[in-house]
């Protein structure tokens, strides 16, 4: 049975000769550090193309010490989730793990391509309750690489993993003042995301970006993160849980940054992922919506006087809206398996390190795209709420979204208050204009399951319509709210 674990770690390039500073006065009063050693043996698996490497997914079998056995590493945030199996007596991938990098592999073989081995000198910094802050791990690798040639590479790295004691903030401290302490002594922030990502070389896109522009780094570096998150969701969708909501986001977020910023690049080559992260996301819509309203129509419909509910109202919503939910995650799960989705994970993994720029991003074209979208939201907002047309409320949310989104992008650029400003500004309008949205799609929901359950012996639609009309309350409300919104 797979098991999780998040991880967060922080990794710092050193010479052979580093001296590991004394890192005694970081424990804090009544705690303590536990010396450790232990030798570290891991095979790494992927496709011929480097497939799950490009996605910054990492698959290996250790041995070696208590953590030994098959792990699966998926980037989360600024961390990463580990998901492993206890070790099998054959070297072949398990099927379970094989499964889930399925979507990011895009359907191809995996085989061995590296196999490290490390000599591991631990410091673990234990609190007085004997809760782990953190452990630095001083890793002495050798590495070789699979091929026509092998290639053989030593080098020395430490790195700093947070525990699970001591409280998140100062667990985060703690991290701090150590990479602080490690900086001093001499060592440097790694651009490696993995010791396999160093092994095979496979960070000259990364290294290629820190030369680049600062604005369009920003970019690529936000792009970056979006596909992260979608490659998230396609794991943990595989294992049968429900990213769906974390995974709209990675995709609007990459198709705002796409309108707003779409100057800067290859007009061609954006409208298609565009259109086609459009369809991946309408898949996953019709999912979503379903999990809002089930949840939101359980709320309007126990907050009714029990008198006013008239027949089984409240499992009729829930019967219809739970086959319903049911029958499009099968779609999602048939589309994960489309050509036409390897064809969009390939993609995705070329844009997160090389979007195709046809003009120079700097400081000024960024800030100028910002400045546009919020121009643009605010001009819509205004014309919405001058027209009765729902539509046009919706079309303005959208916008909204997008100039959120963008000011959120531009923070390196814009600077932390200007930026956390607009996108305060925009996120207000795109929630109340959202709430509209929902008030105006479910009262549609609600009135085809009152016609539905009016038509069927045992039912009755009264309480549909009740709710109907509070949802069409609900939506005016939100019109008035965003009247008061316009600038």
């Amino acid at each position: 049975m797979v098991s999780t674990q998040r991880e967060r770690e922080d990794k710092y390039d050193v010479g052979l000769h580093f001296m590991l500073p004394d890192l005694g006065g970081l424990v804090p009063a009544g705690g303590r550090i536990e010396a450790g050693a232990a030798n570290l043996s891991s095979v790494y698996y992927d496709t011929d193309d480097r497939d799950l490497l490009r996605q910054h997914v990492t698959l290996r079998r250790r041995t070696g010490d208590t953590d030994g056995g098959w792990q699966l590493k998926v980037p989360a945030d600024k961390a990463r989730t580990e998901l492993t199996l206890p070790p099998a007596d054959r070297e072949a991938v398990p099927d379970e793990l094989a499964t889930l990098v399925t979507g990011v592999a895009l359907g191809k073989p995996l085989h061995e391509v590296a196999a490290l081995s490390t000599v591991r000198r631990t410091q673990r910094l234990l609190d007085r309750g004997e809760q782990l802050l953190a452990e630095v791990a001083d890793d002495l690798v050798h590495a070789t690489v699979a091929g026509d040639v092998a290639v053989v590479s030593e080098w020395r790295e430490v790195d700093v993993e947070l525990g699970d004691g001591g409280g998140k903030s100062r667990r985060a401290k703690v991290a701090t003042k150590v990479g602080k302490c490690l900086t001093k002594a001499g060592a440097r922030p790694s651009p490696h995301a993995s010791k396999l990502d160093r092994a095979l070389a496979a960070n000259q896109h990364a290294r290629a970006a820190d030369a680049r522009a600062t604005a369009e780094r920003v970019l690529t570096e936000y792009l970056d993160a979006q596909v992260q998150a979608i490659v998230a969701g396609d794991v943990w969708l595989r294992r049968g849980l429900d990213p769906i909501h974390s995974t709209r986001v990675g995709i609007r977020r990459f198709r705002s940054t796409l309108r707003v910023f779409g100057k800067l690049l290859d007009p061609t080559a954006g409208a298609k992922l565009d259109a086609e992260l459009s369809w991946y996301a309408g898949v996953l819509g019709e999912v979503r919506d379903r999990q809002v309203q089930r949840q939101r129509f359980a709320e309007k419909v126990a907050d009714l006087p029990g008198e006013l509910v008239m027949g089984p109202v409240a499992a009729r919503i829930e019967g219809d809206l739970l086959a319903e939910q049911h029958r499009h995650r099968g779609h999602a799960m048939e589309a994960i398996d489309s050509d036409r989705y390897r064809a969009l994970m390939a993609t995705l993994a070329q844009w997160r390190t090389d979007p195709p720029f046809t003009t120079p991003a700097d400081s000024r074209s960024v800030r100028k795209a910002t400045r546009k979208a919020g121009r643009k939201a605010n001009k819509r907002l205004t014309t919405a709420v001058a027209d009765t047309d729902d539509a046009a409320l919706h079309r303005a949310r959208k916008a909204a979204k997008r100039a959120r989104y963008a000011a959120e992008l531009a923070r390196p650029v814009l600077g932390k208050k200007k930026s956390k400003k607009k996108a305060a500004k925009y996120k207000k309008i795109q929630t109340v204009l959202g709430e509209h949205q929902d008030s105006v799609v479910a009262a549609e929901t609600l009135r085809t399951l009152g016609a539905r359950a009016g038509s069927t012996p045992g039912e009755n639609g009264f309480a549909f319509g009740l709710l109907y009309g509070l949802e069409l309350q609900a939506a005016q409300r939100a019109r008035a709210d965003a009247t008061r919104l316009v600038s």
